[in-house]
């Protein structure tokens, strides 16, 4: 299999409108983060306000750039437990460990799930270390965590993130031909290391 190349991404959607797309993301959020990372208990945000209470930056805010949720699982119908492969979305970035083209991605990739505050509960298949589902399960962000540490990058360093190990879903002939890269390891905790 042949790893993902940007020049298909850019095939499906304007490079310079994703760039923007993402910069204005971005701008939103350290905005918002500024005025709302302390409440009036001087505690960050993410533990004074309930996910369904968040803005829409606070909530995306918390993403932590981990790519875990961009990968192909399949089920199996037997047992209905959820399998996690090595092959990611065509609209991953391998390098940066975001979507390419974020707001747009449902145009793209339609059965994209879209995680929202009352979403949670019915996606399982989010990984452990995720921070929504660590939040709404009421553990907390790990020390790792960009809004903890200030690093985006500790994600990574630290082994959590998916960054460089998968290939993209456009470089297997048939979706289903994924099942060859099933990774139980992706199952595991991995904020615990």
């Amino acid at each position: 299999a042949q790893r993902c190349h940007t020049e298909e991404i850019d095939k499906k959607c304007n490079c310079s409108t994703r760039v923007n797309t993402i910069l204005s993301l971005a701008i939103m959020i350290l905005k918002d983060q500024k005025r709302h990372m302390k409440s009036a208990a001087n505690k960050p945000f993410w533990e004074e306000i309930p996910l369904a209470e968040m803005s829409e930056a606070q909530w995306e805010s918390l993403c932590d750039g981990c790519g875990l949720c961009c990968l192909v699982r399949f089920e199996d119908e037997d047992t209905g437990e959820i399998l996690p492969t090595r092959v990611h979305c065509k609209l991953y970035d391998p390098t940066s460990c975001l979507c390419s083209d974020y707001e747009n991605r449902k145009t793209y990739v339609p059965d994209c799930v879209k995680l929202t505050p009352g979403a949670i509960e019915n996606l399982l298949w989010m990984p452990k270390s995720c921070a929504y589902r660590r939040l709404h399960e009421g553990r907390g962000l790990m020390d790792w965590h960009y809004l903890i540490c200030g690093d985006r990058n500790r994600v990574h360093e630290v082994g959590v993130s998916i960054k460089g190990t998968t290939i993209c879903e456009s470089s297997v002939n048939d979706i289903e031909d994924a099942l060859d890269y099933l990774d139980e390891d992706l199952q595991r905790d991995r904020s615990l290391g």
